[in-house]
């Protein structure tokens, strides 16, 4: 699906949920605490091993007004709550200010949560 913005002087302007959900992936990142967008298991067929994977996120949109999902993995220690209200501020003043698109919504899934073990065990 795509905004159509017929305001723009000499010609017309449209832009796709892509473009929208890779700002809102991006503006996710800068905050302190997310180790990651990730896609993350939904509905009744992850929870009994079935995995039914969706996008690390996701945009609905429904007369030029964007409704955004985002599943993130946050760092092990952080105050989840605090990170989440952070991740939902950035996202929509990010898409709001490069799309002059209003966002409704921020959603946010905690898909998991990083440990710095987890890192050195990678690595």
């Amino acid at each position: 699906m795509e905004v159509t913005n017929s305001n723009v002087v000499h010609g017309s302007l449209q832009i796709s949920t892509e473009v929208i959900a890779k700002i809102a992936k991006l503006a996710a990142m800068e905050i302190d605490g997310v180790t990651d967008v990730c896609s993350g298991t939904t509905g009744v067929k992850g929870l009994l091993g079935k995995v039914s994977l969706q996008k690390p996120v996701v945009v609905e949109l429904l007369e030029d007004v964007a409704e955004i999902t985002v599943s993130i993995t946050v760092c092990y220690g952080s105050k989840i709550p605090f990170v989440c209200e952070k991740v939902q501020e950035n996202v929509k003043a990010a898409v709001q200010n490069m799309t002059s698109i209003t966002v409704s919504r921020v959603n946010i899934v905690v898909a998991g949560v990083h440990s710095v073990t987890e890192t050195s065990v990678e690595e």
